[in-house]
């Protein structure tokens, strides 16, 4: 093990020092991924959320001297609360079909009258074509004003019963319109602005794994080159062992990756003031993890590849197509959800799908321990295909 080890980190120094002598090589590997990342920033500033107030609706269907007119009228003498509108429902009904609100909340005809009677009643949640959001809150809305209700008819009668007034007998009180103050209450209380969307907190980590990825695919194309041009086979020849090379070559695109990890991650703090989020060793261990998942692939893509044409083909063409799929050049949690199951076919899903829970929703370390899992997953089945796989000789089978 000791002489696998040795042998594994010389041929791993000799790669990281022609690495760095080939300009081409290292402007592609850490220059121009910020060429995407800065232009892809400039183009998604001031895109983010909206601090858009909620509008709810409310309206009535039956009388004037209804329980529930009396109620709407109360909310449209307090002016409301937040956002909420008073309408009629034959208005608020046309502002839904024709799309202007998202729905509203109205008392139904006969709501009073089954109110006082004791028999149950409901309220009519009219929604449209909005977002599930406001949907969501119409209807907690009419569950409140319900709520309010049954603990009002609950103590109403528990006092009729104790008075020996039966449920028949059940009134409740009447209340002038103008001094009618409504069952439910808002308090809206404004606690800070929506922080503005800082796009270098998605692309940065999603071109580093695309650029980490992509960098390690073109190591393949220098194992192909050595084993073509009969070097491999010397290295054998002197004593090399195979399991020092296929180490060795993984050492040093590993070592790669790990520079590449630490100046991007460096420049996107100083530069582009980027939040590592709650959790930054987080961060860096996924960053590491799909360094090593990364180098593994190029190993096991070596151990394919017949030549270098071949090879310098295979290369970008794996790290471009997987790209996209796994999230790298949109987030993921915009795409389709049959999109996002196709990601998890790939390490850079599960990257990006951690780096965007840390950094843009606020995980904590535990949130991502699938992600980390899975990335070892990976790493370990791509060096296990290239221990089967690699070849020291053009000419084996």
């Amino acid at each position: 093990m000791r002489v696998v080890l040795r042998q594994a980190m010389l041929i791993a120094v000799k790669d990281t020092r022609i690495f760095f002598k080939d300009k081409f090589a290292v402007g592609f590997a850490f220059l121009f991924p910020f060429l995407f990342v800065i232009g892809f920033s400039l183009a998604l500033r001031g895109q983010g959320p909206e601090d858009e107030p909620l509008r709810l609706v409310l309206a009535t269907q039956e009388g004037a001297d209804s329980i529930g007119a009396q109620i709407v009228h109360g909310f449209a003498n307090e002016g409301g609360a937040g956002d909420l509108t008073v309408m009629s429902y034959d208005e608020a009904l046309v502002a839904t079909e024709d799309g202007e609100l998202a729905g509203f909340v109205a008392f139904p005809p006969g709501f009073s009258q089954s109110l006082m009677s004791g028999v149950p009643t409901r309220l009519e949640v009219v929604v449209g074509d909005g977002s599930p959001e406001t949907q969501a809150a119409l209807q907690g809305f009419a569950q409140s004003i319900a709520s309010e209700f049954s603990q009002g008819v609950v103590t109403f009668s528990t006092i009729g019963r104790l008075s020996g007034i039966g449920q028949a007998g059940f009134q409740l009180p009447t209340v002038e319109q103008d001094d009618f103050a409504p069952l439910i209450g808002f308090e809206v209380e404004r606690v800070g602005d929506i922080e503005p969307f800082q796009p270098s907190n998605f692309t940065l980590p999603a071109y580093l794994t695309m650029f980490l990825f992509f960098t390690a695919a073109l190591s393949a194309e220098a194992i192909a080159r050595e084993r073509q041009s009969h070097t491999l086979e010397r290295l054998v020849s002197n004593g090399t062992r195979r399991e020092s090379v296929i180490v060795g070559k993984f050492a040093g695109t590993l070592f790669r990756g790990v520079a590449q990890l630490g100046v991007m991650w460096a420049v996107g703090i100083l530069a582009f003031g980027i939040d590592l989020g709650a959790s930054p060793g987080a961060v860096i261990i996924i960053s590491v993890l799909m360094a090593l998942a990364s180098a593994t692939f190029g190993v096991m893509l070596g151990s394919f590849v017949t030549n270098v044409q071949a090879a310098s083909a295979a290369g970008p063409l794996v790290a471009l197509v997987l790209a996209p799929i796994g999230g790298c050049w949109w987030p993921l949690f915009i795409t389709p959800q049959w999109m996002q199951s196709l990601a998890k076919l790939t390490p850079h899903g599960w990257a990006n799908g951690g780096f965007n829970k840390l950094m843009l929703f606020g995980a904590e370390f535990g949130d991502v321990t699938q992600e980390m899992m899975a990335l070892v997953g990976f790493g370990l089945v791509f060096l296990a295909v290239a221990l089967w796989r690699f070849r020291m000789s053009s000419s084996a089978g």
